[in-house]
């Protein structure tokens, strides 16, 4: 049992990109999925799948690098944690490196980049930044 699954998968994600892994299996959740298909949709992840071995479902994120073989995610960082939630209104959304990252946001209609949630007038919690 993990107090901060969240935290765990982007960790997963950092390890498995440090030693040039391809993919990465991480528990599955709803809301990891919905993580990784924002990164998917921004372009920092290849591919996700959803996976089941036995009686444990997991999800596969297929990882991606440019064509030096260097990972297309620099970092991957956590900003609201189970013991301190970090909140933000639309108006207070901020760029990620110039705009080349993204931030995650958890809204009342659901979860999705931050670009996304200044285009729909929405705040909430933010999970995480990428770049």
């Amino acid at each position: 049992m993990y107090t901060d699954p969240i935290a765990d998968m982007l960790n997963r994600i950092r390890t498995a990109q440090m030693v040039s892994k391809k993919v990465v299996d991480i528990p599955f959740s709803k809301e990891k999925y919905s993580i990784a298909e924002c990164m998917k949709n921004a372009g920092f992840v290849e591919n996700i799948a959803k996976k089941k071995k036995e009686n444990l479902k997991y999800l596969r994120v297929y990882l991606k690098y440019n064509e030096n073989n260097e990972p297309v995610i620099q970092e991957i960082k956590r900003i609201s944690s189970p013991g301190q939630r970090i909140y933000v209104k639309s108006k207070e959304l901020k760029k990620i490196r110039g705009g080349a990252g993204i931030s995650i946001i958890s809204s009342s209609k659901g979860l999705m980049t931050n670009r996304e949630a200044k285009e729909k007038n929405l705040g909430g919690e933010v999970l995480c930044e990428v770049w």
